[in-house]
């Protein structure tokens, strides 16, 4: 098979899937932001050589940019870590096929080559290169430069990928890269070791020296060959079957049958969430929403600014609602037409899921009470945000959740993990978050902290009230989506 097929096979892949036209906005959304990014690359690149040359004279520019170049490779790394991702095709069709797995890792390895990571650094690395040049720099000198950046980019590239594939068989996996590249910035800082002379005077040697370019190609290649053995090692048809062997612990879910009909349901999704790794790491995550509110609580900036304790309150105690709830009922996608095809009430279904979010901003409420050390009205914003939740936040991501169209791999991590994420997660973040802030800053600035409360939990209260009207509509708006989701579900994204 050419290399051709591989781009034709995805090509029709992309555009013949059912959330094609879904994430068009999103698509554009973040073309917009790759336009912002090039542009504001694009301008540094090219006022960078001036400014620097006003700012010190009596430096030279180049030898500048080589002093900083540590913290933007650690800086790479860390964003990489966070939001790139090793580019993957349906591969298991072409296994069954005389396709040689070689080529279809060469065919994977090698797109990542063209991620727009690589090529972001060029709109800046190139124009300041052309600057040197135009002010008499060695030519066969910078574009050595350029080119020795450009590798390390590349090194960085697929040492990311390797990071992942290690970091990702293990729970809160984000937590070693922030402590490794913590612990490089900390050594780097407190001059214990000089990070950013070790990486100045490299890359000044391969500039004077243009011999030395060979060491950083041959660490590329090193790079790419290691990441050639993990991939090929793991492109098994039977791959997906092989498991380690564990010890089964069954939980006693008993307590759930005081929720009546909704008890089943709510079983389904505890479990779902203790033994599969994407929903049980996001479950780690309210330890950090639970401790958000360290950040700004004895920031004295912030007592000036209640406002905020609004914001803040809806975000500890609605941590789970929103990482549990933006994505109902992608969670069941794996067996979303089995679940369909059960003579099940739908609004049941939904229920449950109402139920276990809202039993979590309690939970969550009552963990957050130590607030009250920093004052009792943090308490009282709080409950405000908690009652809000309930009765507001729920309803709003249940609704949108008939929107979701995306499969999600529950096999995968969470934190910074945006499989099946589409334009749904990024909007619903408006009404979840903004909207009560905007409430709550109006009537604090209207009228009082306590009167903001007030509305919010006025606000709330009328949510909850009208539960059952609002989750029949909801109820309807799923039943209206529901063969949607089921073609949509069926596919790979």
């Amino acid at each position: 098979m050419k290399l051709k097929h591989f781009f034709n096979l995805e090509w029709k892949q992309y555009f013949r899937s059912a959330y094609w036209q879904k994430s068009m906005a999103l698509n554009i959304l973040l073309a917009l932001f790759a336009l912002y990014f090039i542009v504001t690359f694009l301008a540094l690149g090219i006022a960078l050589y001036p400014i620097l040359k006003d700012a010190f004279p009596d430096q030279d520019p180049l030898i500048i940019v080589n002093s900083y170049l540590f913290y933007w490779f650690l800086a790479d790394v860390v964003m990489r870590f966070f939001f790139q991702k090793l580019p993957v095709m349906t591969v298991k069709p072409l296994l069954t096929l005389p396709v040689k797995r070689r080529k279809v890792v060469h065919y994977v390895l090698g797109k990542s080559v063209f991620s727009f990571f690589n090529f972001l650094p060029l709109f800046a690395i190139v124009p300041f290169g052309i600057m040197l040049i135009i002010n008499d720099y060695p030519l066969v000198s910078v574009v050595i430069w350029m080119f020795t950046i450009f590798v390390i980019t590349l090194i960085i590239n697929f040492l990311n990928f390797i990071i992942e594939s290690f970091s990702s068989e293990t729970e809160l996996s984000f937590l070693p890269i922030i402590a490794l590249a913590g612990g490089l910035f900390a050594i780097n800082y407190f001059n214990l070791i000089s990070f950013t002379s070790l990486v100045a005077t490299a890359v000044n040697s391969i500039y004077e020296t243009h011999v030395f370019i060979i060491i950083p190609i041959l660490i590329l290649i090193g790079l790419y060959l290691l990441n050639f053995k993990l991939l090929r090692g793991k492109l098994y048809l039977d791959s997906s079957l092989q498991s380690k062997v564990k010890e089964v612990k069954a939980s006693n879910l008993d307590w759930t049958r005081k929720f009546g009909e909704a008890a089943p349901f709510m079983q389904l999704d505890l479990k779902l969430i203790w033994r599969n790794k994407r929903p049980r790491s996001s479950v780690f995550i309210l330890v950090i929403g639970l401790l958000y509110g360290l950040f700004f609580y004895p920031n004295p900036t912030y007592q000036d600014q209640p406002w905020m304790f609004a914001f803040v309150g809806i975000f500890v105690t609605g941590i789970f609602l929103i990482n549990f709830g933006q994505f109902i009922p992608a969670w069941d996608s794996g067996y979303y037409k089995m679940l369909m095809s059960q003579n099940i009430q739908y609004k049941q279904y939904l229920k449950s899921k109402f139920t276990l979010m809202a039993v979590s901003v309690i939970i969550m409420f009552v963990l957050s009470i130590p607030y009250v050390y920093f004052g009792w009205n943090i308490l009282l914003a709080h409950l405000a945000a908690a009652i809000y939740n309930i009765g507001i936040n729920t309803h709003v991501v249940l609704f949108a959740g008939s929107f979701n169209r995306k499969k999600i791999d529950l096999n995968q991590r969470a934190a910074f993990n945006y499989q099946g994420t589409g334009a749904v997660q990024w909007l619903v973040g408006l009404p979840l978050m903004a909207l009560p802030l905007a409430i709550f800053g109006a009537s604090y600035y209207f009228f009082s902290f306590e009167m903001g409360c007030l509305v919010l939990a006025i606000l709330g209260l009328i949510g909850i009230v009208f539960h059952q009207k609002l989750m029949n509509i909801i109820t309807e708006k799923y039943l209206d989506s529901k063969y949607q989701m089921i073609q949509a579900f069926s596919q790979d994204n």
